[in-house]
C-alpha cells in the first residue's frame, strides 16, 4: 500500500467526514477474557471466536496484548478477517519501547511492529503510546527525540500519566507533529481533573480510557460503583470534542466500574447511540 493510500485509509479508519454518531468509537480494552461467559458473552457462544461476537456488540476495540509483544503477521491479518467492515482496532505500543527502552534506541522494534500492525489496513486506529508514572519531564529529551521518528501517516496517541506532562509548551510540541494526548482515568487522575484536561487532548481525535482502582482486571463484575454524574459529565464533555471537529475514542476497564461492556454502553446511550443489549449476542444468526 503507497503512502498515500495508507494517509487516506487512516483517515477512513478514524471516522473523518462522518456524523456526530460515527464520530464515537466507544469499546473496551481487550476482549478474551472468559470471565466475560455469562455476565457478556452469551455461555452458548463461548466455543465460538470471541472477537467475532464482541463485534457484534461494539464497533472498536483497545488491543492491550501488544504491549506484552509485537504480534505475528497471521495473528493480525486474523483480526482484520474476523471483524465487520466498520470496525477498528487501536493498538498499543509494545511495552518493550516505552517501559523497558523508554522511548531510547527503539527503531528497529518500531519499524517491526508498524509493519504488522499496518496489516490491519482501513481497521487500524489510533497507536496508544502509553507511558509510565514515573516517565516524568526529565525524560523530555528522549521524548523530543522519538516523536520525530513517529511516521505521518499513522495516528499516535500518548498518554502521559505524570502530572507534569500537561503544559502548553508540551501540547504544542506534540501538534507540531500531529500527535494527540490520551487522557486516562486512574489511581494517578481523578475524574475531575481529566475533564480539566480534555480540551487539550489534541487537534485530531479525543482518546480517553478508564482505568480505575485494579481490583479484579481479569474479571467482571456487576456495576460495583454507580458513576452515573461521572458518566453524564463525560458525555457532555465528548460531545463537545466532537463539536470541535475531533473524533472520540474511548474504553473501558472492568476496574473503573467493575463491568467494562456494561459501562461502554450506558455512555454509548448518554451519547445517542443504540447500544447492543448482550441478550441479542444469544439470537440464532442463522435457520440452517
Amino acid at each position: 500500500m503507497s503512502s498515500s493510500m495508507r494517509s487516506m485509509a487512516r483517515e477512513d479508519s478514524l471516522g473523518r467526514g462522518h456524523g456526530n454518531v460515527g464520530a464515537y468509537r466507544i469499546g473496551t480494552q481487550g476482549w478474551s477474557y472468559p470471565a466475560w461467559v455469562g455476565p457478556f458473552y452469551p455461555p452458548e457462544r463461548q466455543g465460538e471466536d470471541l472477537l467475532s461476537v464482541y463485534a457484534e456488540a461494539f464497533d472498536s476495540v483497545e488491543v492491550n496484548s501488544t504491549f506484552y509483544a509485537t504480534p505475528d503477521g497471521a495473528r493480525v491479518a486474523s483480526w482484520k478477517e474476523r471483524t465487520p467492515a466498520g470496525f477498528r482496532f487501536a493498538v498499543k505500543l509494545p511495552g518493550e519501547i516505552t517501559h523497558e527502552r523508554r522511548l531510547r534506541d527503539c527503531g528497529p522494534t518500531l519499524r517491526t511492529f508498524l509493519l504488522r500492525v499496518e496489516l490491519l489496513e482501513e481497521k487500524l486506529g489510533p497507536i496508544l503510546v502509553q507511558l509510565p508514572p514515573d516517565f516524568t519531564v526529565h525524560s523530555r529529551a528522549a521524548l523530543e527525540r522519538f516523536i520525530p521518528t513517529l511516521p505521518a501517516d499513522f495516528s499516535f496517541a500518548v498518554e502521559f500519566r505524570s502530572a507534569g506532562w500537561f503544559a502548553p509548551d508540551v501540547l504544542r510540541f506534540l501538534e507540531d507533529y500531529g500527535i494527540d494526548r490520551t487522557i486516562s482515568v486512574g489511581p494517578w487522575r481523578d475524574t475531575a481533573t481529566a475533564l480539566e484536561l480534555l480540551p487539550t487532548a489534541g487537534t485530531a481525535l479525543t482518546y480517553v480510557r478508564w482505568m480505575g482502582e485494579v481490583r479484579h482486571r481479569y474479571g467482571m463484575r456487576r456495576v460495583e460503583a454507580r458513576r452515573d454524574a461521572e458518566l453524564d459529565a463525560w458525555a457532555d464533555a465528548l460531545r463537545d470534542a466532537v463539536s470541535a471537529g475531533r473524533v472520540v475514542w474511548a474504553f473501558f476497564n472492568n476496574d473503573w466500574q467493575g463491568h467494562s461492556p456494561a459501562s461502554a454502553r450506558a455512555l454509548q446511550r448518554r451519547l445517542g447511540m443504540s447500544p447492543v443489549d448482550p441478550a441479542a449476542l444469544a439470537m440464532q444468526r442463522d435457520l440452517f
